[in-house]
């Protein structure tokens, strides 16, 4: 699922040619209508739901009182609307099922400690990872396990300095962020919802 369809038929075609099956679904997930169809197309096709990753966000870093309210929407309607949005589609489905399921939402370390010129994202994310709690809570019943991840800086031309401040001295990989959510998704973390894990070489130990 993704509003760049491009990228995701880019996407199902690796996960194609490694021997799996992918559907596609071109969806905005700030809007609601959307992702509800996107939702029951999803379970039509594979006939259940038994794990929702929500990766999907967007920034744009600036100091705060150089920003608009344009901009604070948009941040909230993609970061903090967005997940809230495919969850609930997602668990229309996944709460009838016997054996339950996984959530696990990419949310990021500033939602426990902030971050300069991320103000709103900072805040959007920051009301997932507390979502993310409530909703472990209520889905227990269930069996549907709830957690997140809190990547720290992750490989990008911008963040060549930022390894400075690494304890581990080195800045994470895509693959490393992935391997954590991976994990969470499986029965290696059958006993483990509700947490936060931080996945960020020790930047922040909290």
């Amino acid at each position: 699922m993704d509003i760049n369809e491009e990228a995701a038929n880019k996407v199902a075609g690796e996960v194609k040619e490694g021997g799996g099956e992918a559907l596609v679904v071109k969806t905005d997930i700030s809007n609601y209508e959307q992702v509800q169809k996107m939702a029951k197309k999803v379970n039509d096709h594979f006939g259940r739901i038994d794990v929702l990753i929500n990766n999907a966000a967007w920034d744009k870093i600036q100091p705060f009182m150089d920003t608009t309210p344009d901009l604070w929407y948009r941040l909230i309607d993609i970061d903090l609307k967005g997940p809230i949005h495919v969850t609930r589609a997602v668990l229309e489905y996944m709460t009838k099922q016997e054996a339950g399921g996984a959530i696990v939402s990419v949310v990021s370390d500033a939602a426990k400690v902030g971050s300069v010129g991320e103000a709103v994202y900072s805040a959007a994310k920051g009301g997932v990872y507390s979502f993310t709690k409530s909703i472990a809570r209520e889905m227990a019943r269930y069996k549907i396990r709830v957690n997140c991840t809190c990547p720290g800086p992750t490989d990008t031309p911008l963040l060549d300095d930022v390894k400075k401040t690494i304890p581990l001295r080195k800045i994470a990989t895509p693959e490393q962020q992935a391997n954590a959510v991976v994990w969470l998704a499986s029965d290696e973390a059958s006993y483990i919802t509700g947490q936060a894990l931080s996945v960020n070489g020790g930047l922040n130990m909290c």
